[in-house]
Order: C-alpha cells, then structure tokens, then sequence
C-alpha cells in the first residue's frame, strides 16, 4: 500500500537529527556550543487533530529541522492547532509561543530569528508582515496559501496580500510551484503584485507540485530547497 502523500520522504538527503521535544515543539541542535540564529518552520493545514502522526513527526518536517541543524543553525518545528479554517486565531498563538520559546533557548542568537510556512500556514505570515519585530531576519513560505479558500471561514486579521505593504525592509523568501491549483497561484501573484515595495525574492519551481518538497524527486525540487536555505541563512548571517 502506498504512503499517503504527508509520509513521503524529504526530497533532500540529511541525515536524522533527534530532536528536543518540549510540548508541542521540537528543537533541532546543531553540533556546536555557540549560541546560532534559529529558523522555525510552520506547517500547513488544516490537519485534523486525530491524524497521527502530527505534522512534526512527518518526514518532510523532520527533513527540515535537521537540515537546519546541518546547516549550523537551531530548527524548530512545532504543532499547532490549525485543525480547522476557523482555527487560524489558535495557531497564530501556538506560532508566536514557538517562536518565544526559540528565542528563550540558551543555544539561539534571540536577535536572529527566521520564520517559514508552509501551504496552508501561509495565511499566519499576515501577523509577522505587518509589523515585524527588529529581531526578526527573515521570513520564508514554500507553496504557501496566501487567500483563504472560497468558503473558508477565516479571520480577515489573517490577509498577507494586505499585510506585505507594511512589512517594510523584512526580506521575504517565496518559493511558488508551478504547477500550484490555480486558486493558489491567483493569489500568491496577487501577493507578488501587492509586494513591490517589499524585500522579496522570488524561487520559482516550474514543473513542482504543491508539496513538491515531499512528492517531486527531482534536481529542481532539491535545488529549490537548497536555493530557499541559502536565502534564508544569508539573511540571518
């Protein structure tokens, strides 16, 4: 029988680093004893709060906090509670507390700190866009949901395509697939157009899925994740 597509395998080889469970997240460590910026990474959804197992035990996301640790930085996934498109409110807090959390950590530089989404944890980006913290670098979405979808009941609080005019010199690193649902893809160009003024780099992945990161094997695939993460810890060098 096939692994559901949230089981498939990072596209990227790394090795597994174990990480630091502390509640709801888990903290990634490279090898080093200096204090390191900290990337945390926040998964999509809605996922339903009986799928097992959780978003940060999927192979994609531990992928990411250990290449994060391989990389010389701390990583940090954590599991929200975006169970529903009602819920954004109670995931926003979740991210924020991981966040702070990551921050609080003897290991992570608190003035270096990058932020990226996932799918539908795209909409959380509004809240660190439209006023980003000094201490934030960067922020990163990959295939990221940046409207709601036709009939979802969400918060206009959680807009990005109107939050990006406020997110002044933050650098934002959007990696689109080319083969996004065209709903999607309407609305990370609208994000685009509405980003003019912003500091935003663009990865595109032409022949990628929505998830290619976990069902598209390819160069381009491992070349896009690699190309993100090199953005990413550029700006928080």
């Amino acid at each position: 029988m096939p692994l559901p597509e949230h089981l498939q395998p990072f596209v990227l080889p790394v090795e597994t680093v174990t990480p630091d469970r502390r509640g709801n997240v888990d903290v990634y460590l490279p090898a080093t004893t200096e204090t390191r910026p900290a990337i945390i990474f926040v998964h999509g959804g809605p996922v339903p709060a009986a799928v097992s197992p959780t978003p940060r035990d999927w192979p994609i996301y531990r992928g990411y906090g250990s290449l994060a640790a391989a990389r010389g930085v701390v990583g940090v996934t954590v599991d929200h509670r975006l169970h529903h498109p009602a819920a954004y409110p109670e995931a926003a807090a979740d991210v924020a507390a991981a966040v702070r959390l990551a921050r609080e950590l003897p290991q992570v530089d608190a003035d270096r700190i990058a932020v990226w989404f996932f799918s539908g944890g795209g909409l959380l980006l509004a809240d660190w866009l439209r006023t980003p913290p000094g201490w934030l670098r960067c922020v990163a979405a990959t295939y990221p949901l940046l409207a709601p979808l036709a009939g979802w009941p969400v918060d206009p609080a959680f807009r990005p395509i109107e939050a990006v005019t406020g997110s002044g010199t933050l650098p934002i690193v959007l990696t689109r697939a080319g083969l996004e649902r065209p709903d999607v893809a309407e609305a990370v160009q609208e994000f685009v157009t509405a980003a003019t003024d912003a500091r935003l780099e663009v990865i595109d992945v032409p022949n990628g899925r929505h998830g290619f990161d976990m069902l598209d094997h390819t160069e381009e695939s491992r070349t896009a994740v690699v190309q993100a993460f090199d953005s990413v810890l550029a700006h928080l060098s």
